[in-house]
C-alpha cells in the first residue's frame, strides 16, 4: 500500500456536540483528511455535519455497525451512498454484509465488517454467547468478509497480522483501540500503538480521545502522524 500517514489515519470524532466537532476541525484544518463519526454524535445532528465534511473535501468514515434484516440494511446504505462517506461499518454477520455489497455496488463507499470490538476480551465474548474466543472470532469473520465482498474489516491490532493473510492485500484493515506509547487506554483492551499496528498490517488506524481530549490536540496529531510515517519509511 502507497497511501501516505495522512490518508491513513482517522480522527475519531467522539465528542458530544457540533460545536466542539467543528473547532476539533478547524484547529486539525489540512493536517487531517480523514475523519469518523459514530453515534455520540450522529445523534447530535452528525448525519448533516457528515455531509457537510464530505462536501468540503474531508473524507468520511460513518461508525454506525448496522445489523439488521437485508431489506434494512440495503435501503440504509443506499442512502448513506448518495451521502458521499467514504467508509460504512455493519457488523460482520454474512447476510448483512451480503446485502450491503449489493446495495453499495458501482459506488466508492468502502463497507467495513467489524469483527469483534475493542473493548472486548475473552470473558466479554463467552458472556455474549460465542463459542470461540475472540481471535478465532476475528478469523472467521475476517473470511466471511472477504467472501462477501466487502471493501476491508475493522479489528485490534493485535489481529492485523493475522488478519491480513486472510483478506490478501487489497481488503482495508481499519483498527480502532490505537494508543500512542504512555497513554491511557481507557475502556480498551486490546490496543496497539500507530507504529505497531502498521507494521502488523493495518492500513488506517483510528485514533480519538488521544487527540481529541488532548491538552493541543495538533501537536499530538502532528506526533501520531510522525509516528506512522516513520513506521512507512522504515
Amino acid at each position: 500500500m502507497t497511501a501516505t500517514a495522512r490518508e491513513r489515519l482517522i480522527v475519531g470524532l467522539d465528542l458530544p456536540t457540533i460545536g466542539e466537532a467543528e473547532t476539533t476541525v478547524k484547529t486539525l484544518g489540512d493536517d487531517v483528511l480523514f475523519y469518523k463519526i459514530g453515534y455520540q454524535l450522529v445523534f447530535a445532528g452528525g448525519l448533516e455535519f457528515a455531509r457537510d465534511l464530505a462536501r468540503d473535501g474531508k473524507k468520511v468514515f460513518l461508525d454506525m455497525k448496522l445489523l439488521d434484516i437485508d431489506n434494512t440494511v440495503a435501503k440504509g446504505v443506499e442512502n448513506i451512498v448518495k451521502m458521499g462517506m467514504s467508509m460504512l461499518t455493519l457488523h460482520a454477520y454474512p447476510k448483512a454484509m451480503r446485502a450491503a455489497v449489493e446495495a453499495a455496488k458501482g459506488s466508492d463507499l468502502c463497507l467495513l465488517g467489524v469483527t469483534v470490538l475493542t473493548s472486548m476480551d475473552e470473558q466479554d465474548v463467552i458472556d455474549a454467547g460465542y463459542e470461540y474466543d475472540p481471535h478465532t472470532l476475528v478469523l472467521r469473520r475476517a473470511e466471511q468478509a472477504r467472501l462477501a465482498g466487502m471493501g476491508g474489516i475493522v479489528c485490534s491490532a493485535e489481529e492485523s497480522s493475522a488478519v491480513r493473510k486472510i483478506i490478501g492485500p487489497d481488503m482495508a484493515l481499519v483498527t480502532p483501540g490505537i494508543r500512542p506509547a504512555g497513554s491511557d487506554k481507557g475502556d480498551q483492551k486490546r490496543v496497539m500503538t500507530p507504529a505497531d499496528a502498521l507494521k502488523a498490517g493495518s492500513s488506517h488506524l483510528v485514533v480519538a480521545r488521544p487527540i481529541v481530549q488532548a491538552a493541543d490536540p495538533l501537536a499530538a496529531t502532528r506526533a501520531i502522524l510522525s509516528e506512522m510515517n516513520g513506521a512507512l519509511t522504515a
